[in-house]
């Protein structure tokens, strides 16, 4: 497995990458009666990994392959699940994609799959097709990519939220997952301010957590389509609101977070970016006070100063930082700042 440059993690393979590669295997064992294995495929940007097979299968008219996913040092939800490819040759020119086991299916448009295809991105499309040209067979194929247990793993991505069903999207731009870079988080992001946009609705909430979440959509009274969950990545959904505008965004995250966002940064995972409390301390006037908070451990011990009405100030700044990164696009903005059951301790709009 290659290693990243910058921290020398392991990289791992998408579940695009995977399903290609399945993909070939089975093609290769209908065609010409053996599977590959391992089976090489060439990444878009011109990378040709090896896959061993965990699943072999064929009968009349028909192959079976499958792989095992290898995130490598990423925490992928769907690191080590079986992808699996069944493939049937058609006398009907072109290729027709199936939703198998664990694979979801596209129910709400604003992605970039159709309504009613099964949820398989398109570079794995493409990706596939050129394999299947290389075997250069007359007529088409229909291909069904299925992930057993994919439906319950499915639980724990956006895709019910989406409008995703059934389970896993078939994923990846260039077949490789760079661990950490949470790159599918924010095309999660991205793809949920889409389908939200293609809905029609005009106020959107970029929420830090559950607990944000919940008391933002209870106090604004929003569907289900209208929360959307950014993390730490505010800076993800905000550059992307940029390029795409709703009429309305509310960003709602705790204390903590939103002192970062006040701070200046835009990822605001503890990782990568850290309260200042020097920078917190000069909010304040009272030369105790502002001692008291430069030797302060936590936020919450920040908060629960007498007389210190910090919250509003910082929702001030963090409502600047992001709009800021708006630059100009027309949208209403405004910070909700939360404690930990969801009181709204400042609102700046």
């Amino acid at each position: 497995m290659d290693k990243t440059n910058a921290n020398n993690l392991k990289r791992g393979w998408t579940t695009g990458a995977c399903a290609t590669a399945a993909v070939k295997a089975a093609f290769a064992a209908l065609l010409k009666g053996e599977f590959p294995d391992p089976v090489s495929i060439r990444l878009p940007k011109g990378q040709t990994p090896a896959f061993a097979l965990a699943l072999e299968g064929k009968g009349d008219g028909w192959a079976r392959a499958g792989i095992i996913k290898d995130a490598g040092d990423d925490p992928d939800v769907t690191h080590g699940c079986l992808v699996v490819a069944t493939v049937w040759r058609t006398k009907k020119p072109g290729i027709e994609f199936v939703a198998g086991e664990g694979v979801g299916q596209v129910t709400l448009p604003g992605l970039p799959v159709e309504v009613g295809e099964p949820a398989i991105n398109p570079v794995p499309r493409q990706m596939i097709k050129q394999v299947v040209e290389e075997f250069a067979v007359s007529g088409g194929a229909r291909i069904e990519i299925s992930i057993p247990d994919g439906e319950q793993l499915a639980k724990k991505t956006f895709n019910p939220r989406l409008g995703i069903v059934g389970g896993l999207s078939i994923l990846g731009t260039t077949g490789i997952v760079n661990p950490f870079s949470c790159s599918a988080w924010i095309a999660s992001i991205h793809s949920a301010i889409d389908v939200a946009r293609m809905a029609g609705l005009t106020h959107l909430v970029g929420s830090t957590g559950s607990t944000s979440e919940e008391a933002a959509q209870q106090l604004f009274g929003l569907d289900d389509l209208a929360m959307i969950d950014m993390g730490d990545f505010a800076g993800g959904l905000l550059k992307y609101l940029r390029r795409n505008p709703v009429e309305r965004v509310t960003i709602a995250g705790g204390m903590a977070k939103m002192t970062k966002l006040a701070q200046g940064a835009l990822d605001l995972h503890s990782g990568r970016s850290q309260v200042d409390f020097d920078w917190l301390s000069g909010l304040v006037a009272d030369k105790q006070l502002r001692q008291r908070i430069i030797k302060a451990n936590t936020v919450l011990e920040v908060v629960s100063m007498d007389c210190v009405d910090i919250a509003g100030q910082v929702g001030e700044l963090a409502l600047a930082t992001a709009r800021k990164v708006l630059r100009d696009a027309p949208v209403k903005l405004d910070i909700l700042v939360l404690d930990r059951n969801g009181r709204v301790m400042a609102h700046a709009r």
